[in-house]
């Protein structure tokens, strides 16, 4: 998400305090909620290009016209780059991909709702626009020039530094969307626990909802290029921190790694200090050379953790990142998968009995291989499509004990439908776009922006 974090203003003077801020977000089982993020890529139906900021019926004006819904909007200077309404938000990536960051909620039928609400928003308005909005983890036809940046001023600093860290962190920036999961956890132990599970089932993740294989209209030799992307961004804040594995691991070993990843920016008086690759840790002793003398504040801290990338996310919350964009109901599959799996107790001992065994030198080649592999990936003589079928059935049944039902019975496991079609059929998304794509004489890449629209339910 990239609207800026609301902290204290307390003061930053020792670690322990950082420490704090993690373990100041424990809560009890009862309690824990779910959360969604999800982006798309806006588009001209007439002729599939990306639509820009201050084109006439472009961004500026779908969040203008998005307003008549109740969301009010966050400005900066005088530009409109997010909305927000009770506890979501909605706001711009780079390239001007719309991401919904979901309020926290009670269960997956609540959450389904809620992206139901959006996209019969968000659709109507970029009906009467002329805006399409594709659901696809990379962009499957635009080139870098295409895409027109987002007036943000975090944005800047981060497109003037990327190109140091790695070749393809502007590629992520403008061309890439994902859905991303947000948890609770109870103490330190659930915290570690959890993070351990879904760092090391990421890569299953990126399989089941891979969706990019395709590279300005060819194929990217990727079931997820996405994922791809991430190899060469910037290693000092991406990847998947194998230290999470380590006896040591738990909320200090997290601010230790926090600290020594390079900062982006300070947020002052409205504006954004370019501070990008110094220390947060000369920060806190009043020596960051962009502020001489500031010592910085919770919000400071808050911040900066969003600018961290890595396959999971240490905040308030833990973050499940590994997963493309796709058709509507791989939206909601994504929580339904993280949520049977990680918040009952038998499920997630049965998925750490899953990955126990696994080495770390395992892990990061099942990281590496998956983004070119997808299915069909192998990790101790096991293919990712097996793994995936298992991880589905125990989250299956994780959610079967949660009991939470609607009003005519239904409970959560039916958001795994779409999961499960694709393991049975052992075939990715992409892997059947690129079979499409091969065998069939007629198949354009046009046809995709037609297949992965995102649309209300009153139209599907």
């Amino acid at each position: 998400m990239s609207i800026l974090a609301q902290e204290t203003s307390e003061r930053i003077t020792d670690k322990r305090q950082l420490i704090a801020y993690f373990s100041s977000a424990e809560k009890p089982k009862a309690k824990w909620l779910i959360g969604c993020e999800h982006e798309k890529f806006p588009f001209r139906p007439s002729t599939l290009k990306p639509v820009n900021y201050d084109e006439p019926q472009g961004l500026r004006d779908l969040y203008t016209q998005m307003q008549r819904f109740g969301w009010q909007p966050i400005m900066e200077n005088e530009n409109i780059i997010g909305l927000t309404r009770n506890r979501a938000a909605i706001s711009f990536e780079p390239g001007g991909q719309v991401e919904l960051s979901g309020a926290p909620l009670a269960n997956l039928h609540e959450l389904s709702a809620e992206i139901d609400q959006h996209l019969e928003e968000i659709c109507q308005i970029g009906n009467e626009l002329n805006i399409g909005f594709l659901g696809m983890g990379f962009h499957p036809t635009a080139r870098r020039e295409d895409i027109a940046w987002v007036p943000k001023g975090r944005y800047k600093i981060m497109r003037e530094y990327m190109p140091k860290r790695g070749t393809l962190g502007l590629d992520m920036m403008l061309r890439t969307c994902t859905t991303q999961v947000n948890l609770d956890f109870s103490d330190e132990a659930d915290m570690i626990k959890k993070f351990r599970v879904g760092l090391a089932l990421q890569p299953i993740a990126t399989a089941l909802f891979a969706t990019s294989p395709f590279k300005e209209s060819k194929p990217s030799g990727f079931v997820s290029y996405r994922m791809n992307i991430w190899s060469d961004t910037d290693n000092d804040r991406s990847g998947p921190i194998p230290f999470a594995f380590d006896e040591s691991f738990g909320y200090e070993r997290y601010t230790d790694y926090a600290l020594d990843v390079p900062m982006y920016f300070v947020y002052r008086d409205g504006r954004y200090i370019d501070c990008a690759g110094q220390s947060f840790r000369d920060f806190m002793q009043g020596k960051l050379p962009a502020l001489p003398g500031e010592i910085p504040n919770m919000t400071d801290w808050a911040n900066h953790l969003t600018t961290l990338f890595p396959d999971v996310r240490l905040k308030k919350i833990i973050e499940m990142r590994g997963a493309d964009v796709g058709p509507t109901p791989s939206i909601v599959a994504l929580p339904s998968f993280w949520v049977g799996l990680l918040y009952d107790a038998s499920a997630l001992d049965a998925a750490w009995d899953m990955i126990k065994g696994w080495s770390v030198e395992e892990k990061q080649t099942l990281h590496d291989e998956v983004p070119r592999l997808g299915f069909n990936a192998e990790i101790n003589g096991r293919k990712v499509v097996d793994i995936a079928y298992e991880a589905i059935v125990i989250a299956k049944e994780g959610l079967r004990r949660r009991a939470i039902r609607t009003k005519n019975g239904t409970d959560e496991t039916h958001y795994l439908g779409w999961l499960l079609s694709l393991t049975k059929s052992r075939q990715t998304v992409s892997d059947q776009l690129m079979m499409q794509a091969k065998y069939s004489s007629d198949f354009k890449i046009a046809t995709v922006f037609d297949s992965f629209r995102l649309l209300p339910p009153s139209k599907t």
